[in-house]
């Protein structure tokens, strides 16, 4: 096996991509590429640099000796841990481009490793559509999850938002926080809010409901409150939310009437 052979081979047990390697030892990936391609070979002391971060001799990296060093087993899984540890677990990345960027990229390992792509998946993802444990796009899934439209995630912001802790234009979630619409176990909005606890500038419907018109099942405070056995009925509260805000969705008379009992 000649030397460009080998570095490519050595390289991809690592996990590492041209980039990674070229980081390593001070070069860029281009270079790399031209050094696997055997368009050039590397100086005196990029090779020594190489040997050293492979764990060999000049001779056995460029293809002059064999190895013939073997490693007890435990030695062996140590040191695909440490070189695991520098590197990347897992990469791929489409051939096919749009606007320069990956159809799909997809990449994971230890670090905070970013894949960019129309599609991204991993540690931190940014793209169209994103998916990681931290993640940016226009649909974006993730622990902490940022979507121009649609986020997903533990903390997700987004126009659309849904996660544990939601914030966005319309949010869902377990303490959801919502310009127009809030959805929750705790649900803050300057429009509507409904949950278990419920806030809002505008209409409020929940457990315990707190805003300008507020409709609760067991506390409500506001301009206009309203509980079960006040004499109100489902029509004549609605009747006074549609006063107060014109656009209000139709589908919210439901709630205040699930409110109500």
């Amino acid at each position: 096996m000649n030397f460009a052979e080998h570095l490519m081979t050595l390289r991809k047990q690592r996990g590492w991509s041209q980039e990674e390697l070229g980081g390593q030892i001070g070069v860029t990936r281009q270079t790399v590429s031209k050094w696997e391609i055997g368009q050039s070979t590397p100086e005196l002391e990029k090779l020594i640099e190489l040997a050293k971060l492979f764990g060999m001799s000049i001779d056995q990296l460029v293809g002059l000796e064999e190895s013939g060093e073997r490693r007890e087993p435990w030695e062996t899984s140590k040191r695909v841990s440490e070189v695991k540890s520098q590197g990347v677990y897992y990469e791929y990345i489409s051939p096919i481009k749009v606007f320069g960027l990956p159809l799909i990229h997809i990449r994971f390992g230890f670090g905070p490793l970013l894949a960019r792509g129309i599609i991204a998946i991993g540690n931190c993802a940014f793209g169209v559509v994103a998916i990681g444990s931290c993640s940016l796009g226009l649909v974006s899934l993730g622990g902490i999850s940022v979507g121009l439209l649609l986020a997903f995630g533990g903390l997700s912001l987004g126009l659309l938002a849904l996660g544990g802790v939601a914030i966005g234009g319309f949010a869902v979630g377990g303490c959801a926080f919502g310009q127009w619409l809030a959805a929750g176990g705790g649900a803050f909005s300057n429009y509507l809010a409904v949950g278990g606890g419920a806030w809002s500038n505008g209409l409020a419907i929940g457990g315990s409901a707190y805003g300008h018109i507020a409709v609760g099942q067991k506390q409500a405070s506001g301009w206009f409150s309203v509980l079960p056995g006040s004499g109100y009925t489902t029509a004549e509260i609605w009747g006074l939310v549609k006063a107060e805000f014109p656009n209000m969705w139709d589908w919210v008379k439901n709630f205040i009437q699930w409110a109500l009992g």
